[in-house]
């Protein structure tokens, strides 16, 4: 069977988009229930958010171990038996009894979660030539998208009925479905993209990754865009719950228009690609990040929310996908290693900058968290491009 999208795989690569659905949603499914949680469990704010970072943390750490055994043992694998392992954690956050275990079952659903998006795009790169690859990946992203869209929706609504755990319910349900169906297709799978077993020693792989300039540049400008953008992201629908007094499902109906403009780029992904290059589509991004959070954070209208949410949902994925395509190939004979690493980066910049906002949104509000965000992605995406101009593969 030729090494090619071609080849079966628009089945199989949507069915690993329906794996990406229900690990996207289990990273975006607590931060509109923040306030509910807060409430709930007699915590701060901050101190609510730790259901992001732990999660966060537990999916970057794991990043190094799961990209060598990918390597070593097969993407397809890895992947399908951990969404399985993911419908049993996100069960378990489902039915904690009290905050320190959902803490507990929220580190351990970032962990499962942790091979699945990554070790899918590694699979991609395995299967899919470059000059095809950022189309798929693009394809690829709507099962993100979808999930960050609904895990934000389904936390809010969840949060002013009450229900907050059966966001987590629903989610493990999802998982478990789609890991069955992952794990019956991979002998169409290894076929597609052959295993190419390597030692799979954890440490030894990442510094084959990271002896390369290029690679240290990626993985630098991933993390930084996960500090800059997800911490105030983490806190935007608490921004339009206190600042317009909203419904937090409203609120998270609101942030889910994020995953609308990446619905749009996703659509129109082929013309701006061809047209604006991965250069100026990064610089693009960041500008269009930058206008976005500033209407978010400055305007004193709420119907100009909706807007500025597609044009941040359309912004981030210019320039992520561009950040993702050149991840699949920074390193090509460890590219589980290598994907897992950009992953790692881009959670840990997300740790950070969570904790940062959280310790911010105290002292300054959210407005404030969410204008100093969008005024470092431009000057972050100019970087970059100027970095890829003179990059060749």
């Amino acid at each position: 069977m030729p090494n090619s999208v071609r080849s079966e795989p628009r089945r199989l690569i949507t069915l690993l988009a329906a794996g990406a659905f229900g690990s996207a949603a289990s990273m975006r499914i607590a931060d509109a229930q923040l306030p509910a949680l807060a409430t709930v469990f007699g915590v701060p704010l901050g101190g609510a958010a730790q259901v992001i970072t732990v999660f966060s943390v537990a999916y970057g750490v794991m990043q190094l171990v799961f990209g060598p055994l990918a390597d070593r043992f097969g993407k397809w694998q890895v992947v399908s038996l951990m969404v399985l392992a993911s419908g049993v954690t996100a069960a378990a956050c489902a039915f904690a009894p009290d905050f320190p275990t959902l803490l507990w079952a929220r580190f351990a659903a970032g962990a499962t979660c942790a091979a699945v998006i990554p070790m899918a795009m590694a699979w991609i790169g395995d299967a899919v030539p470059y000059e095809r690859r950022q189309a798929v990946l693009a394809r690829f992203l709507t099962g993100q998208i979808l999930g960050l869209a609904a895990g934000q929706w389904l936390g809010g609504l969840a949060a002013d009925y009450g229900l907050w755990r059966a966001p987590f319910a629903l989610l493990a349900l999802c998982f478990l479905a789609a890991g069955v169906l992952l794990w019956r297709s991979r002998a169409a799978a290894i076929e597609a993209a052959p295993p190419q077993p390597r030692s799979g020693h954890p440490l030894r792989e990442a510094a084959e990754v990271l002896r390369g300039r290029w690679p240290r540049v990626v993985l630098t400008v991933v993390f930084l865009e996960g500090m800059v953008l997800y911490g105030p992201l983490a806190f935007l629908a608490t921004h339009l719950h206190r600042t317009f007094d909203m419904s937090l499902a409203r609120a998270g109906s609101i942030v889910m228009l994020f995953a609308a403009g990446g619905l749009l780029f996703v659509m129109t992904s082929s013309a701006l690609v061809r047209r604006l290059g991965e250069i100026r589509l990064a610089q693009s991004g960041g500008a269009l990040m930058a206008l976005a959070l500033a209407a978010l954070a400055l305007s004193p209208f709420w119907w100009t929310a909706p807007l500025a949410s597609v044009l941040l949902g359309t912004g981030f994925y210019m320039l992520h996908t561009t950040l993702q395509a050149n991840a699949t190939q920074m390193a090509p004979q460890a590219r589980g290693a290598a994907v897992s690493l950009f992953a790692a980066g881009l959670f840990l910049g997300q740790t950070v900058g969570v904790l940062v906002a959280s310790v911010l949104v105290e002292r300054t509000g959210t407005a404030l968290v969410l204008v100093g965000g969008g005024a470092c992605l431009p000057l972050l995406g100019a970087v970059f491009a100027r970095l890829r101009g003179g990059h060749r593969h």
